[in-house]
This record gives structure tokens, sequence and C-alpha cells, in this order.
């Protein structure tokens, strides 16, 4: 793997750790993030060592939302012909959407480990993963609405299919922190652990044991997972009956079935 300015990438046994590495900003997300996150996570998409990602953050906190520095390169030129602005900030938000996306175009499943706080683009971020786990200590917010702007990054189109609407509709319209133990009840994370190091310790277990599986078959359930939640159930039940036909892996069905019997762990090529 290359390396980044703002992420720090380990990969180790099929698992590549990604961490957000401006710790002494809160992993405030700067321009450079931006850009770095897409590049990484299409990189990681590709890369036939490695079969899961985990996100975490370094430092105090996961992530502190969009460094408010950006916000001045955003706004732009105040002379530009009003429609002509708009149009390039327009630009610039789908940029900043396909960022962002990547995450979850990854194809890769990737597990989000929240510590501290988890605010703003944060959200939008931990959104596109496939599952979210958190320290005690974690807290979220949808800041968007307390700098007088409406979330543009995906929160309000990912989170209504993780937790329920009303639940996303109160977020989003008061600000207001939700603290570990309210974002397990509602769904946002699928386990809270005691500290910092239990959550790597936790989340990296899970990670292997998904790393253990046939790479292909973890690939073909992300694609249909993600691929369901967009489309109805007959058109995500013809999907699956193409892949299935066109990439089911012979090899790795008898791998999986003759390491269950054998008590072994099965070997799979990526």
């Amino acid at each position: 793997m290359q390396t980044f300015e703002t992420l720090a990438v380990t990969v180790e046994n099929h698992i590549a750790h990604v961490q957000l590495n401006r710790p002494e900003k809160a992993n405030a997300m700067n321009l450079p993030m931006w850009g770095e996150l897409q590049t990484c996570f299409e990189a990681l998409s590709d890369e036939p060592d490695v079969r899961v990602i985990v996100l975490s953050g370094a430092g105090k906190n996961f992530c502190a939302g969009i460094d408010l520095d950006m916000f001045a390169s955003i706004a732009g030129d105040a002379k530009q012909e009003p429609a002509r602005a708009a149009e390039q900030l327009r630009q610039t938000i789908l940029r900043l959407q396909g960022n962002l996306t990547a995450i979850e175009k990854c194809r890769k499943p990737v597990l989000a480990a929240i510590h501290g706080n988890c605010v703003g683009g944060g959200i939008d971020m931990v959104s596109c993963c496939d599952m979210r786990y958190c320290a005690d200590d974690a807290v979220f917010s949808i800041k968007e609405i307390d700098i007088g702007m409406t979330a543009d990054v995906g929160t309000l189109q990912r989170l209504p299919h993780i937790i329920p609407q009303g639940v996303v509709r109160e977020l989003a319209y008061t600000g207001r922190d939700v603290e570990a133990g309210e974002a397990y009840e509602i769904g946002l994370v699928n386990q809270v652990y005691e500290s910092r190091e239990a959550l790597l310790e936790g989340v990296m277990a899970i990670a292997a044991d998904i790393a253990s599986k046939s790479p292909l078959a973890i690939r073909g359930t992300k694609e249909m997972l993600v691929y369901t939640r967009d489309h109805s159930v007959a058109d995500g039940l013809n999907y699956i009956a193409t892949w299935n036909a066109s990439m089911l892996s012979q090899a790795d069905v008898m791998a999986a079935l003759t390491a269950r019997m054998e008590k072994k762990v099965a070997k799979f090529d990526s």
C-alpha cells in the first residue's frame, strides 16, 4: 500500500487496518483526507491480499467531522456569477459524496471501530460501512443542523436504512448527542465495548472470522446486500440467481465442506 498524509494503513493476516490519522485535529476531515479515503478504499478493494477492512481513528476521537478550514475553500468566490457558483458547489458536494461512497463500493466488508466523538462527516463515513462497533466513550451526533446546513454527504440517505426513520429525523433535526448505550439500542452499532483496547481487539476478532471465509462468497454477499437495499425483492432475487449461476465457486464450496468435516481451517484463493 502507498503511504498517505492523513491515513495510516497496515495489512496483516488478510485484514487491512485503516486509521484516520490526524489525532491532533480530532481526525477532522480536511481536503486531503477526503481524497485519500477514496484512493485508499479503491486500492484495498482491488488488493488480493485484503479480505476485510477495519476503519478506526487515531488519538482520543474517531472523527470530529469536516475540518472547518475547508468551508472557505468550498464557498468559492463571492464575486462569481450566482448560477455558476451554485453549479461549482454542486460539483464539489458530488465529489465529496464520491469520496465516501468508495467505502460502500469497496468489495471487501468494512467494519468501523468508533471511540470518542463521531460527528458530522464522521456519521457520513460510518454510514458507508458494513458494520459499526464502538467503545463506551463514543458519542455520535449529526451536527450539520447546528451550523445552519442540511447534511449532504450521505447521512440522510444511508442512516434511514440503518436505524428507524423517526429516530433519524429526531437526530437530524436536533443535532443532539447519542451516547454508546443509546447507539446500541437504536441499532446504530452492533456492540459496545468497555474500552478502546477492547473495541479493537473485539472488532479484529470479528474481522478475522470474516477473513477465514471464502473471499469470493463474502464479496458476493456484500454485493447482494447493497443491491437489495436499493431494489425490490424481485430484483434482488433475480440478481443473486444470475450472480451464483456465473460466480458460485465449486472449489470454494468443496474446500469449505471438507474443512468442516475434517475440523480444519479452509484455505481459499483471493
